[in-house]
Formats: structure tokens, sequence, C-alpha cells
């Protein structure tokens, strides 16, 4: 009887399981033949649309699908012959997906339709992915797509964008609109309409930082049985191996020896499909990302490198024995160029505390990611958030209205862009400019305004939410936090001073040496920029020459404040220099409460205020 009840019960919970499995193929999303064609250029163009947007990345296609959605009169404007941009002419197609603790995907709304549509997958292919973006823009009645039409000028009344000059084929056009949202990946027409920005690093005194560019290699005739082989053996390091994706195999960092100049092959990201292998890995350095024949030309030099590659991986990587170059890519992945000047600028210290914001339109949760900027270093990545919102301000540039800008290039700080700047969770922002232009419209105000409103800021994420967005409300903490050095690691994280890495960690009682002591003060005073320094800058120069080509050593505080007293009140060294720097205001109370052990050495978490004080009085001294 036993027997015969479990085989019944069996069989039902087989049925149930075949029942859900035919219900899930029934229902799952599928991609239509026609969304497979090229699209067809505009002849012509209505004089007027409610919402337009520039560039056919994935964050311009999900801004177009919103605001159509939204009850807009949407026009999405590519300059390529199709859509996707850096995830189809550029084959990044090995998804980073931002995930709360839970696991959940939090990049929803137009991210979700699109990668349902794709598998649901961490890689995709090429042409679905291609196909996806086209049936998401032809689906919606709103929605009119033109490609291969270049935008050539805005349309401005004082401030004002309130249209667009464009051309094809077929002629130039000049198109009014209400809302403009800009989602190419360089902000190109913010800049055009004359909204302020700045380049790389500037922000925290790096203005020529340039992260690697990438340009991803594209295989066919791996063995994916050998490419576990080479993980199980850890050859070239860890790594793991599903059935469409791989990632590790670190030691290739060292091991494989590259013959063009400024390139080197990192750990490699992998995606399978079909007999078509898309890696993520070469590094290509000293690239300026907003200069056409410096981009060319880094493509060819690529292309030269991925041969070598292919060929040392022949010989020393099981699985690639028989691998061959399928094609190129057209475009490069260019991670940092411009960052727009915005109603709030995202800082690096939101990410480090998970910060929530009033106006949240979406979140972020990736790794701040910091990539390498020369062969010689490895990047770093500064820490990696629960999540952090991104608040709707971010998306309005300052000076000009009637203008959003979504993708990496918003309104974020340089570092903040290093967890920000990735495609799902600009999708977000696209997400939210769509929505919001269709609102502001509504209403009859501007963006900007919106961005004031707090009772208008609670409907866009209520529509938000109703189109399929992840914007509720998450409580977190976050590391060191109400500890009495908590904000100076703050202020430190928003010039990447401190690095916490993967797991959020700082050695707060690690010993501080004289080089420590030195290196962080010299490198504070560059992040902030010599304009901000100048008044400081030899003396801070002559003490770092007089310590740093010494042997480390221990720094305790009475040493430490003799150096300080010596480059900001030109004093001698004394044993009343701590009460005298607390005095002039360079030591902050809460600082001088905390520590008092003058003759034992510093360590970190002392070093952190200390500077973090030092940072503040300079600022506020110039």
């Amino acid at each position: 009887m036993k027997n015969k009840k479990r085989l019944i019960a069996f069989t039902i919970i087989a049925a149930m399981i075949l029942v859900a499995y035919v219900i899930y193929f029934i229902t799952k999303p599928k991609l239509l033949k026609q969304s497979y064609e090229t699209p067809v250029t505009l002849q012509t163009f209505d004089n007027e649309y409610d919402v337009i947007v520039i560039g056919g990345e994935p964050e311009g296609v999900a801004a177009a699908v919103m605001a159509a959605r939204s009850g807009s009169k949407t026009l999405l404007i590519e300059k390529r012959e199709d859509l996707g941009g850096l995830y189809t002419f550029g084959m990044l197609n090995f998804l980073d997906i931002p995930k709360s603790e839970n696991q959940r995907n939090i990049s929803r709304g137009v991210f979700k339709d699109w990668h349902d549509l794709v598998g649901n997958g961490n890689g995709f292919d090429i042409e679905d992915a291609k196909a996806a973006f086209k049936q998401l823009v032809y689906a919606e009645e709103n929605l009119t797509l033109a490609v291969n039409t270049t935008v050539n000028n805005p349309v401005m009344h004082d401030q004002t964008v309130t249209g667009i000059e464009v051309e094809n084929q077929y002629g130039a056009f000049q198109i009014n609109g209400k809302v403009v949202i800009d989602a190419t990946q360089d902000a190109d027409f913010a800049v055009m309409a004359q909204a302020p920005y700045f380049v790389g690093g500037k922000d925290i005194g790096i203005e020529d930082k340039k992260m690697a560019v990438t340009l991803m290699l594209h295989l066919k005739n791996i063995d994916w049985s050998g490419v576990k082989k080479a993980a199980k053996s850890e050859k070239f390091g860890p790594a793991k191996v599903t059935r469409s994706v791989a990632w590790g195999f670190s030691e290739l960092h060292s091991m494989y020896q590259p013959v063009e100049s400024n390139t080197r092959l990192r750990g490699l990201n992998l995606v399978k499909e079909g007999d078509n292998y898309y890696i993520n890995a070469l590094q290509i350095f000293d690239v300026d990302g907003l200069n056409e024949a410096a981009k060319t030309a880094a493509i060819e030099k690529g292309k030269r490198e991925t041969l070598h590659i292919v060929d040392y991986l022949r010989k020393e990587f099981s699985g690639f024995e028989n691998a061959e170059v399928v094609s190129y890519p057209t475009e490069l992945y260019v991670r940092e160029t411009r960052h727009i000047l915005a109603e709030y600028q995202l800082p690096m210290s939101d990410i480090w505390t998970n910060q929530n914001h009033w106006d949240n339109i979406g979140y972020g949760a990736y790794p701040v990611d910091v990539q390498a900027q020369t062969p010689q270093d490895y990047g770093y990545v500064l820490s990696s958030p629960e999540q952090f919102a991104i608040p709707f301000r971010s998306l309005v540039p300052l000076e000009v209205d009637g203008l959003l800008v979504v993708g990496r290039s918003a309104g974020y700080s340089s570092l903040a862009a290093g967890s920000a700047r990735i495609v799902p969770t600009g999708m977000v922002t696209g997400d939210a400019a769509g929505v919001a232009a269709s609102l502001a419209i509504q209403e009859g105000i501007s963006v900007r305004e919106l961005s004031k409103d707090e009772g208008l800021i609670e409907q866009l994420r209520t529509n938000l939410k109703q189109q399929g967005a992840f914007v509720d409300r998450i409580a977190s903490t976050y590391p060191y936090q109400d500890e009495w050095f908590d904000h100076a690691i703050q202020v430190l994280m928003d010039y990447g001073l401190v690095v916490a890495g993967y797991e959020n960690e700082l050695p707060l009682e690690k010993e501080v040496t004289t080089h420590h002591f030195m290196n962080m003060l010299m490198s504070a005073t560059k992040r902030m920029g010599l304009e901000n320094t100048a008044r400081y800058s030899v003396s801070i120069q002559n003490s770092y020459d007089g310590m740093i080509y010494q042997e480390a050593r221990p720094i305790d505080l009475q040493e430490a404040s003799d150096v300080l007293a010596k480059i900001f009140l030109n004093e001698p060294a004394s044993k009343d220099n701590w009460a005298s720097l607390i005095d002039a205001d360079i030591i902050s109370e809460k600082t001088a409460k905390n520590i008092k052990a003058k003759n034992h050495p510093l360590v970190m978490k002392e070093l952190y205020a200390i500077c973090a004080d030092v940072m503040y009085y300079m600022a506020s001294h110039e």
C-alpha cells in the first residue's frame, strides 16, 4: 500500500512538473522572424514628437520603449544600421547583472523584457540580441525607429532643447521635440547642447585617467569539455564553467606575453552560443575613447594581438586546440569618457553606504570596478555594494533644459561610474527617463521642475513600478556604520583613497608607516586638485621627499603632528603641535577625542580620520 501511495504521489508530482514546463514553453517570450530583418531608413519624419531618444544603445531602447508605453509619441534615432550598440556592435555579450542580497536581479523593466527574449542567461547570441531590441521597439504603436540617421545639431531656445537637426541618405530634417533623451555612450548630444561635463577622473585630479578598452574575441571550434578540464586543473588559476559561460583563469595576466605594445590578456569572461565563442579579456591601454582615429587604430592593434592570443591558446589552453577567429567587432568596449554634471552628482560614498534617495528611480549593485590604466597595474575594486539608489536628479544635466542623459555618462562621479556604468544599470536609467519625460509632458512642466517636486517624483516611482521597474525602498546598513571614523572613510572613498575590495574590508588596525602617512597625504592633495593645494604643495612635497626615500618605519602621533604642523602652521617639532593643530581646526574635535596615545604607532583608522580632517581644512582654506 505504501509503495502504491508513493507511486501515485510521484506520478502527480511528475505531471505537475510536466504541466508547468508546458505552460512555460507556451508562454515563454519568443523572437519573431521579422525581428531579425534589418530596419529600413526613414524617408520622412513628422514635424514634432513628444519624446526624442538619441542613441540605439540598450539604454536608448529602454528609454524609447518606456516613453511610448507611457503614452508619448516617441522617436528613436540611431546612426548605425541596427540596434544594440555595445552589446551588438561591440559584441559584449557576457552580462554583468546587478543582484540583491537574495540574488534577485534588480535591473528589471525593459532589461527584463529583453533578457527574457534572449534566453534569460548570463550570455546571449548577438543576432538574437538585435532582434530582441527591435521586437520591443516594433511592439509599440507610439514609437518610430530611425536608423542610419545622424544627429548634427540641437535646436535651442535660450538654454532649452526644443528639437534636433538630423541627416540621412534622403536629406536633412529639423524635428521638434518636447523632451530629448541622450542615450549615446559618450553623451554626444548633451555636449552639442552645451551641457557641462568632465572627462575621465578630472573630479579626483586624474583628468588623463583612461581605463583599458577591450576588443572582444569571436572564435569557433572550441571544445567546451576541454575548457572544463582547464578550469579543473587550475593551470591558469581558479575558474568556473557552466553550460554557456566561463570566467576566471586570472593567471593569464602574467602567463601570456603580449606582442603588441600597450596590450594585455587578463582572465577570461567567455560566452558559448552554439559554435560561437566570445571572450572579454583583451585589454588595450592609452586609448582616447573620444578620438575616432585612436579608436580605429586600437581596433587594428587588437585584431593583430587577437591572432597572437589565439595562437597561444591553441598551444597552451585545453579545448582551444582547433580554435579559429570568426570575426571582429566593429567597435571597442570603452568603459569611460565623459561624465555629465547633473543636479545630483552621485558620489562614491553613496555606493559605499548603500544609500537610498527620496527620488530613487532604480538601483545599481555591481562592484565598483576600476579597470587597469596601464599594463603595469591590474585595476582594483573599491567596494562591492549591496545596492545603491540612483536619483532621478542624476539624469538631469545642469544648465540645459528639455534634456535627460542616461547610461554611463550620466551624473555620476568618475568612481561611482565604476559600478553605475554597466548596461543593465544604464537600462534602469533609460526606463526612468522615458517615463519621466512622459510625466513631465503630461504635467506641463520641465524635467528639471519634475526633479524638484517630491509629489511628482513619487508619481514617477509609482509609474515605473507599474511598468515593471524595481523601485522598492530597501533599508541597508554598511561597513563601519556609526564608528567614530565612519565619515572619514566616506570622505576618502569619494576620492578613491581607500580600497575595500569585494569583501568591503579595510585594514583598520594595521600600523601606519612613514610611507603610508606621506603617500596618503600626498595622494589626498593631488586628488583634490592642485588649485586647492597650491598654498601647501611645496611644504607637502618637501615633507614627502624627506620621508619617502628613507626606510619605512612606524609613525606615532607625535611625529605625525610635527609633520602636519610644519606643513600647515610652519611650526618646528614640538610636544604641543597636536594641540596647535586642534586649535587651528586642522584636526577635528571628534578625531582629537579618539586619538590620544602620542607615543604609540598610529593605526590605519586613525590615519583615515587625520587625512579626512586635513582634506576638509585645505578645501575650506582656499
